[in-house]
């Protein structure tokens, strides 16, 4: 039983906001769709690319913490993460790291493949790890492109299409993915396992190694701070967040992030995860062809608003590349 129809959003921890800004629109050509604030830190930027209308599935989210020590990799973390672009383009996204994206910082890889898929990995300025695959996305996903981004639109990034994560023990994890989110095996590639929903295409897979003798993960710039899987609705979250609680997990209430609504809660290595809804969507409090132009704040906050935006550092345009 599918409990889940794949990603809704990604979010992680970055250094610098300008840097995030410049590398992610300006090298990835990925659009600026909300420029927000931590809800429950406001004195640090909430940065959130997608594509062109800011589609669940394609939201990739920063909070960027300068001040924080690099990430310490380790088990019970999310890992590398996976965007999704069109077929045959990875020979452009190489020559357009190496020439464009080396003057941000980070590093390029080759192409290589991982389960019959080509995938190009890579870093950010900050060290967070990702890689491009060439993949299909699944029924009913939708992507729209970026008419005025850097990249062509038959380029562009279209989807989170999976994460990897590192555990010390696989079955904890794998029992609970499958009963709280309907997760099932797929394949083994080397040391990874590949666990898939729905289809087990783009945006539906979760890549598993075991590292039994690993220390303990911790967050600072770089790393996945948590991934969101999306449900249609309040009545589906419902039924993903009995799912947990039945799976041994403690699922936080329903939190309105205005947006979407998120419920929250830990596997059993310690990865956080998020159960998001699809609606309302970006566009319920800024016009489609403005997202991401102002600083949006929540309705509590907006008292503060003069305190807050001095405590941030200002953002100018992304460079583009």
């Amino acid at each position: 039983m599918n409990l889940s129809n794949g990603i809704h959003h990604i979010t992680a921890i970055a250094g610098d906001p300008q840097q995030n800004l410049d590398f992610y629109v300006g090298v990835l050509g990925m659009r600026l769709v909300k420029r927000s604030v931590n809800q429950d830190v406001p004195d640090t930027y909430h940065l959130f690319y997608a594509d062109g209308a800011g589609n669940p599935g394609t939201d990739l989210t920063f909070f960027p913490w300068p001040a924080l020590p690099p990430v310490q990799r380790g088990a019970g973390q999310w890992d590398e993460v996976y965007l999704g672009v069109p077929a045959g383009t990875l020979e452009y996204w190489s020559k357009r790291l190496l020439n464009v994206g080396a003057g941000t910082g980070g590093s390029v890889g080759k192409i290589e493949t991982r389960f019959g898929e080509r995938v190009l990995p890579f870093s950010d300025p900050h060290g967070m790890r990702l890689a491009l695959v060439e993949d299909r996305s699944y029924d009913g996903f939708v992507f729209e492109p970026w008419s005025d981004g850097p990249v062509p639109a038959d380029r562009q990034i279209r989807s989170l299409a999976g994460v990897r994560l590192v555990e010390r023990s696989s079955e904890p994890t794998v029992t609970f993915l499958t009963a709280a989110l309907g997760f099932r095996a797929a394949a083994n590639e080397g040391q990874w396992q590949r666990y898939v929903i729905g289809q087990g295409v783009s945006g539906q897979r979760i890549d598993l190694r075991v590292a039994g003798d690993a220390r303990r993960g911790q967050w600072g710039v770089g790393a996945v701070h948590h991934v969101a899987w999306r449900v249609a609705d309040a009545a589906a979250q419902s039924a993903v967040q009995q799912a947990i609680t039945a799976a041994g997990g403690r699922p936080t209430q329903v939190i309105d992030r205005f947006w979407f609504r998120s419920v929250y809660a830990t596997e059993p290595g310690g990865a956080l995860l998020e159960v998001a809804t699809d609606g309302p969507g970006f566009s319920v409090d800024e016009a489609p062809g403005r997202l991401g132009e102002t600083l949006v704040l929540p309705e509590w906050l907006e008292p503060q608003r003069r305190e807050i935006e001095a405590a941030l550092m200002p953002l100018e345009p992304a460079r583009r590349f």
